[in-house]
């Protein structure tokens, strides 16, 4: 008999949200007491999930709040817990451009797209420029462009020349090169 009872409150032909008043108040915390334990909780998760996006890469500050943004974390919680990481040492916006900056001139990339790519992931400026500092000094961007230009229009050596040369310089505005050092390079 007790069976009975206990399968007919929970059977799904009861209605939901139509129960009593103490029924939909049983699962609230009573007011007036923070869920200071429920906060802790989420606080845990934010910062796991952080550990989670830095273990694939290093990441902004700006980019690293939204991401627990998006992964539906208050704005408060995901700014503690990019405080709490930067105090920490786990991310540093001059650590993550300098990154940035040296992974991108490997694949090679021109000094205006990687300067671009770091505005959007919402570095200040001048993090940006001490960052770009070393890169400068080391990058010959037309020795790069010269010998991509090179690479590229032999590819392209059964095209028109003036067809080739189009193509050539579309590709290198795609990767991040000024249009005045392609121009130069090109008419070579």
């Amino acid at each position: 008999m007790k069976r009975n009872r206990a399968r007919s409150l929970t059977s799904p032909s009861r209605p939901q949200g139509h129960g009593l008043a103490s029924d939909s108040q049983s699962h609230r915390p009573p007011q007036g007491h923070a869920c200071l334990p429920a906060r802790q909780g989420l606080a845990s998760k934010a910062k796991e999930y952080a550990f989670l996006l830095l273990k694939f890469r290093l990441r902004s500050e700006k980019e690293l709040a939204q991401r627990l943004r998006q992964k539906g974390f208050s704005e408060e919680l995901s700014q503690e817990t990019v405080n709490f990481l930067k105090d920490k040492h786990f991310i540093d916006d001059l650590v993550f451009a300098r990154g940035w900056v040296s992974s991108r001139l490997k694949r090679p990339f021109g000094l205006r797209r990687i300067k671009q790519e770091l505005m959007q992931k919402g570095l200040d400026k001048q993090v940006i420029e001490e960052a770009f500092v070393q890169a400068k000094e080391d990058y010959d961007e037309a020795g790069i462009v010269k010998q991509l230009a090179e690479q590229r229009l032999a590819k392209l050596k059964n095209i028109e020349p003036l067809k080739a040369r189009a193509r050539v310089y579309a590709y290198l505005m795609r990767r991040g090169f000024s249009p005045d050092l392609i121009s130069n390079v090109l008419r070579k």
